[in-house]
């Protein structure tokens, strides 16, 4: 499995995180699963597309063309043929540059692109290709250019996912309300219109996050680890992992430090958590 993320250009890091580009032509047919990040994404499988299976025994096949909303839990995907995959991930604060006013409803669901917008999901395909066909990022930033040029982010709720960001979600929800100084209600609702989440869930999404990133680059011990990343002990760090990974912090662990290539190995989960940058 090949997986690269490139970093955008300057201007363009207000509202885009990454591109990446996720190849696998011998996947087998191993259950790989993603954790919440909360980011959404625009997604073009040039390749055969992944197999979504849901919590409820749901089986279906991805979408060509895709936008992933905001997920509350694990996204446990099978490739059944060759994986080839780009992705726009979108900054926290820039969930709703396609998806508007719709963006709340699109929890945990990744409709097909082209029923938000068909004429953009055409133009994201078409770049999606063009970028392997030149072999550069530059077809899909130009587009996201156009894009983004006519999208204002709320001002408050970028404060609000900054201040998030930078102390990994380790903030009470009523103190940085009183920090922005705004009511809690009105951080509540423009934090989930764009955004997509609420502020509390993002927290906590930010804080898995940094565990991840901790517990698979460090030896240190589950409960060091978890204490260090705000969580009161390791039964509610096992809680929240649970909940948002769908697997506990002993398994969890065992497969990020497993040999890359064994069978324990969360080999996309571990991808996805590390990030591996281009300039392109």
């Amino acid at each position: 499995m090949d997986y690269v993320e490139h970093a955008p250009p300057a201007d363009l890091q207000r509202h885009l995180q990454c591109l990446w580009i996720l190849r696998d032509d011998a996947p087998g047919d191993a259950i790989q699963v993603i954790y919440p990040d909360g980011r959404c994404e625009l997604l073009a499988e040039l390749g055969v597309p992944l197999r979504f299976h849901g919590e409820n025994g749901e089986i279906r096949a991805d979408q060509a063309l895709a936008f992933a909303g905001q997920q509350l839990g694990p996204i446990r995907l099978q490739a059944t043929g060759a994986v080839h995959c780009i992705g726009v991930r979108l900054t926290a604060t820039s969930s709703g540059l396609i998806a508007g006013a719709q963006l709340p409803a699109l929890r945990d669901r990744a409709p097909d692109l082209r029923t938000l917008d068909e004429a953009f999901a055409m133009q994201f395909h078409a770049a999606a290709k063009a970028c392997v066909d030149v072999n550069s990022a530059e077809p899909l930033w130009t587009l996201m250019r156009l894009r983004c040029a006519a999208f204002a982010a709320d001002p408050l709720v970028e404060r609000a996912v900054e201040t998030l960001d930078a102390t990994d979600g380790d903030l009470r929800i009523a103190a940085l309300a009183n920090e922005l100084g705004c009511s809690l209600r009105t951080l509540q609702a423009r934090f989930l219109a764009a955004v997509g989440m609420t502020p509390k869930e993002y927290a906590r999404v930010r804080r898995l996050q940094a565990l991840l990133r901790t517990l698979d680059s460090e030896r240190s011990a589950i409960a060091d680890a978890a204490a260090r990343h705000g969580f009161n002990d390791q039964a509610h760090a096992t809680h929240d992992l649970l909940r948002w990974t769908g697997t506990t912090p002993a398994r969890l662990v065992r497969a990020l430090r497993a040999d890359p290539d064994g069978g324990d190995a969360l080999r996309l989960a571990a991808a996805f958590v590390r990030g591996r940058h281009s300039t392109q």
